[in-house]
């Protein structure tokens, strides 16, 4: 087969899936996380705010988000 170069790995035309098992990872009820990308200048708020709480990122992005939330359920 012949290759294709992509970077510094080289991948083939094509691969040989025959013998390969559908769905074999598969999970139906698998939880995918999703990749936040935060403007550089939330990042740094948010940083210093789990700073102060010495907690993480991810819980003081979701404590500011469920806030949100209730702020504008409660203006509904």
């Amino acid at each position: 087969m012949n290759d294709v170069n992509m970077g510094n790995e080289a991948m083939r035309k094509e691969y040989d899936f025959s013998k390969g098992t559908r769905g074999k990872f598969y999970k139906t009820k698998a939880r995918l996380n999703l990749p936040v990308y935060l403007d550089l200048d939330v990042q740094r708020f948010v940083e210093q705010i789990a700073r102060n709480r010495r907690s993480n990122i991810s819980r003081v992005v979701n404590d500011l988000l469920k806030s949100d939330m209730k702020l504008v359920q409660s203006m509904q």
